[in-house]
């Protein structure tokens, strides 16, 4: 469930067998979805905070007594035991934190801090905060030919410079056989190729020769990287997105069918 909590921009996720968030689409519904007048456990979940300072701080240890209380997201109590605050984005981050959730407030001596949010589920596309990605990017898979007739009349200088060219360092030589080869992650860095192409143009006998490398791009494969806010994790934020994509392709497809049937 990707909402957060009104006020205290405190994420929470759904998650009904583990800590980590999950697809909440058959959990729940869109609040604006929903039939209820203004809010119900199917499209909402309660979350209540009550701290006290002075009923904590003897609890604390000797060495925290004088310091301020920090009120985390770890004091949200929920209604649903399937839904809890988002308190870290991955283990590493909760093993480095100081806190135990994410800071709401700090409080002194005779004060409390006393509060109910609602969390909602709902889409992005109505606000960002509904919105359990960071950072989205995709570029398309590169696809290396080398060209090895071609390559056997270069010499080891210019199959050098060749390799040097390429800002991103996809080629490479063999040290047995000597021949160009692309390195062992090449799709992964190959991003900038136009350097490789004026330089090899260079090097041609003929200007209508065959390319010694090309690097094009594939038309039936990409790389997708997604980034998480940690409501959800980024493999189950895909997976869910291609549910919602085949559901209303389903519908889109049903109502022409119905269509044609007038």
């Amino acid at each position: 469930m990707t909402n957060y909590l009104q006020n205290l921009k405190t994420p929470s996720q759904y998650s009904p067998r583990q800590l980590r968030g999950g697809d909440c689409n058959v959990a729940f519904l869109p609040h604006r979805e929903c039939v209820c007048y203004d809010r119900c456990p199917r499209c909402s979940v309660e979350f209540e905070l009550d701290v006290d300072f002075d009923q904590v701080n003897p609890t604390r240890a000797d060495d925290e007594v004088l310091a301020p209380l920090t009120v985390t997201s770890r004091d949200l109590k929920s209604n649903n035991e399937g839904v809890e605050p988002a308190h870290f984005l991955n283990q590493d981050e909760q093993d480095e934190s100081q806190d135990e959730g994410i800071a709401i407030v700090k409080m002194g001596p005779g004060q409390r801090l006393k509060l109910k949010a609602i969390a909602r589920m709902g889409v992005s596309k109505e606000h960002a905060k509904w919105c359990p990605v960071a950072v989205a990017t995709y570029r398309f898979w590169p696809v290396i030919v080398i060209n090895e007739e071609q390559c056997s009349t270069l010499t080891m200088e210019q199959k050098m410079e060749i390799v040097d060219c390429c800002s991103d360092r996809i080629l490479e030589i063999d040290e047995v056989t000597g021949s160009l080869q692309a390195v062992e992650n090449a799709h992964e860095m190959a991003t900038f190729t136009e350097d490789l192409k004026y330089t090899q143009n260079s090097m041609k006998k003929n200007p209508e020769d065959d390319d010694f490398v090309t690097v094009t791009q594939s038309t039936d494969k990409f790389l997708f990287s997604v980034e998480s806010t940690g409501a959800m994790d980024a493999d189950e934020i895909v997976l869910s997105a291609l549910r919602v994509l085949k559901e209303r392709l389903n519908y889109l497809a049903q109502e022409v069918d119905n269509l044609k049937d007038l």
